[in-house]
């Protein structure tokens, strides 16, 4: 039976070699390479690919390009390579924008080493596999946001949004929270992108639904 071959993408020396070291005790896996960044990865493809790696491990924030800048060009090298993102950020926009690029799975770095073990057997097996905090969050965006954005918002956003609830401008709200009127705008620019929402009728709209509380 072949072996599954893995390769790693990580700039943190002590997580690159726990992931790596726990892997080789698993029979059906082999490794590939191991690298702390996307470009030495990709140069390791000149002039000709290296012996072909099944699924390759990659972290985002990386020296150099980003692991999801990477994605592209890796699957140029590799078409019919599996990519799984292994990293600390769990934002909505960002796992979205891995898993619209290429990605096939997506764990946090807050999993257990069995845990990565086992979502690479599910990968390697065809399938897809997406780490509880992840799945949590990309269920939210398919739900259109209607879970609540509670956890999300900061203390500060919250406030100025029911300020813009109750009626007040930008002009008093700054008075009433001894900053600038551009801090309050500064605020509300992030509000809307967090809620996904284009302005203050909507934001309002979803407090009142009691999609925010």
């Amino acid at each position: 039976m072949e072996k599954v071959k893995v390769s790693i993408i990580e700039d943190n020396k002590v997580i690159r070699d726990n992931v790596s070291k726990f892997i080789s005790f698993h029979e059906e896996f082999e490794l590939g390479s191991i690298v702390h960044s996307a470009d030495l990865f990709l140069d390791s493809f000149i002039p000709t690919p290296p012996n072909q790696t099944h699924i390759v491990l990659l972290d985002i924030g990386l020296p150099g390009m980003s692991g999801i800048e990477a994605i592209p060009y890796i699957l140029e090298k590799i078409p019919e390579i599996n990519i799984v993102m292994l990293t600390t950020y769990e934002e909505e926009d960002i796992i979205l924008k891995a898993l619209c690029s290429g990605a096939c799975a997506y764990i946090s770095k807050k999993a257990s080493l069995e845990e990565i073990v086992d979502a690479l057997r599910i990968v390697a097996n065809g399938g897809s596999y997406m780490s509880p905090s992840i799945a949590r969050e990309i269920v939210n965006h398919l739900m259109g946001g209607r879970i609540s954005k509670a956890t999300i918002l900061t203390d500060r956003q919250k406030e100025i949004l029911e300020k813009l609830v109750d009626g007040k401008s930008y002009q008093t709200i700054a008075v009433e929270l001894f900053v600038s009127v551009e801090t309050v705008r500064s605020h509300v620019k992030k509000m809307y992108k967090v809620l996904h929402v284009n302005n203050k009728t909507e934001a309002i709209t979803q407090y009142m639904k009691g999609q925010i509380k």
